[in-house]
């Protein structure tokens, strides 16, 4: 199909988004909607991928121009001739393999859950054996692909996640540590913070069709973890990138008329700052290009707009449910770019005071003097604008109406985590989280059930651990330790099922996976092996529970 064939068969439409959107600056590569314009356009128009992320992570066998040229001349004239010539000049890649590469049993403590009658592996043998299969080097990444090169090893999520991502990171290497691999831990950190001063922050991924965004900024957490005894000495290590990425979410901040927002920040009504999240393209995302522009058509709205906002909710990492739309039960009505979220907003008061930490540890007092100012200043503006004390509860604002938004969601316990809120506002999350969120599998993601995957059923990894470790800072051990076992009852039974971890979970019914979203449920999987071997080294005794019945508040 050429270029002229694609805007009569996908409309006007198709013809605008063969631009591909504003330009990043001149140090990004292109992404492969760029390179590949109307070949691009083609092959994940007419699917002939099931998954759009197949192309956008294939690797050509020549260059660009060469590969469009050849494609032009030949004009395949059906979905099977597209397909062939496709093979002909792309390597198509293959899943991140979930089986271990070892399994040493030596790795497995008496509290592990036990080798099943079929010769199953405990689980704790079983995620250290995980690591190795899920670590990759691309010191030199393929010329024309759309990976972007690291030059340390790293640990992939698995499946269909066969680079480096940014938040899952942190909680897969919660993992590494227990399992006595912190040697990961530190090449990882350096890997980002060598995107960092690459690129000016931490991608999405590592692809060129994630540059334009970022994900949730667990950075400094990272950096925590490389002297948990004394933090700050790891913060005033990485410095200089713990300031660059605070720049690169801050950027637009100053001299921001009230009310309103550039690139990721926003200038509350009464002139405080805060943040959302954002993308700096709005054409459709390489991996999901024909879901948005089918999304895109079906909303009525300004398709770049649309695609803003998807965008933008894939930075959130929470990609996609209830909490980006404006009618919860409508993915057509996402308006993530309209939200301040109480997630976003709490990690960046941990990333201020890290910066304060490690500016304090080399003695810079004014620089330390203006983060704590900026952490004081973000927590007023969260506890003025985010906080609702009736509902017991952190909300997300909706800017744009000047109003928080009443529905819940697991993000309210990121003040915890982050240690913003007071002891009283602490106590009012528990005792909300267990009347609203408290599953009997974990905690659910929200209480709404709309059949997107950040939505209930589901519970995922990273928000048990943000909700066990926020209560636990706050000694609200009880209901900390209760989600800690009715997950790991989940993981376990799953597991005892099927021999593998997955990306998510039902916590609703315990052992079944998760559902929803736009590809199935992934093995693997690297935040969910890091948070089941963080906690079975916190509750050995929970550690091999497969009845949530033992787990008791």
């Amino acid at each position: 199909m050429n270029q002229q064939h694609a805007v009569r068969e996908f409309g006007v439409l198709a013809a605008l988004l063969l631009a591909a959107g504003p330009a990043l600056p001149a140090a990004y590569p292109e992404p492969p909607q760029v390179l590949f314009k109307d070949l691009f356009v083609a092959v994940q128009m007419q699917a002939i991928y099931p998954d759009g992320k197949a192309f956008a992570d294939a690797i050509p066998n020549a260059a660009p121009a060469e590969i469009l040229a050849q494609y032009h001349a030949a004009q395949p004239d059906s979905p099977q001739a597209l397909r062939r010539f496709v093979d002909a000049h792309f390597s198509l890649p293959g899943q991140a393999s979930s089986a271990p590469s070892v399994t040493p049993p030596s790795a497995t403590p008496p509290s592990a859950t036990p080798p099943s009658a079929t010769g199953q592996v405990g689980i704790v043998a079983h995620i250290d054996g995980l690591w190795d299969s899920l670590t990759r080097s691309t010191s030199a990444a393929a010329r024309y692909s759309s990976m972007l090169s690291l030059p340390q090893p790293y640990v992939v999520p698995g499946g269909r996640f066969r680079e480096l991502y940014y938040w899952d990171s942190y909680f897969t290497m919660l993992g590494l540590d227990e399992s006595a691999r912190h040697d990961l831990v530190v090449d990882m950190v350096r890997d980002f913070a060598y995107l960092i001063d690459t690129y000016g922050h931490v991608p999405n991924g590592t692809r060129s069709y994630y540059l334009s965004r970022s994900q949730p900024p667990f950075f400094f957490a990272m950096v925590g973890l490389l002297s948990s005894a004394d933090p700050a000495s790891a913060f005033a290590q990485y410095l200089p990138e713990l300031r660059r990425e605070y720049a690169f979410w801050m950027q637009g901040a100053d001299g921001l008329r009230r009310g309103t927002a550039h690139r990721r920040v926003v200038a509350m009504p009464d002139g405080s700052i805060l943040n959302r999240y954002w993308d700096d393209r709005d054409a459709p995302r390489d991996e999901s290009y024909r879901e948005d522009v089918e999304l895109a058509q079906a909303s009525g709205r300004p398709a770049p707009q649309v695609f803003r906002d998807i965008r933008a909710a894939a930075e959130s990492g929470w990609d996609f449910g209830s909490r980006w739309f404006a009618d919860p039960q409508a993915r057509a009505t996402i308006d993530t770019t309209d939200i301040v979220p109480i997630d976003l907003n709490s990690l960046l008061f941990g990333l201020e005071n890290a910066i304060r930490a490690g500016c304090e540890r080399q003695a810079d007092h004014s620089c330390a003097a203006s983060y704590a100012h900026r952490a004081a200043a973000r927590r007023a503006a969260i506890d003025r604008f985010l906080w609702d004390g009736s509902a017991g509860a952190y909300l997300d604002y909706r800017w744009t109406r000047r109003a928080p938004i009443s529905r819940l969601s697991a993000a309210l316990l990121y003040p915890l985590f982050v240690g913003l809120a007071s002891d009283s506002q602490a106590t009012a999350v528990a005792n909300t989280t267990r009347r609203v969120l408290l599953a009997p599998g974990g905690i659910v993601t929200t209480p709404l059930d709309t059949g997107q995957q950040w939505d209930a059923p589901n519970g995922w990894a990273p928000i048990q651990w943000i909700a066990i470790a926020g209560l636990r800072q706050y000694q609200q051990n009880s209901l900390a330790g209760a989600i800690a076992c009715r997950w790991m009852v989940n993981v376990n039974n799953l597991y005892a099922q099927s021999g593998r971890l997955v990306e998510k979970y039902d916590v609703i019914t315990v052992g079944r996976s998760g559902r929803g979203g736009e590809y199935p449920t992934q093995d693997g999987f690297g935040w969910t092996n890091g948070v089941m071997r963080k906690l079975i080294a916190l509750y050995p005794a929970d550690a091999d529970a497969t009845d949530a019945g033992v787990c008791r508040e």
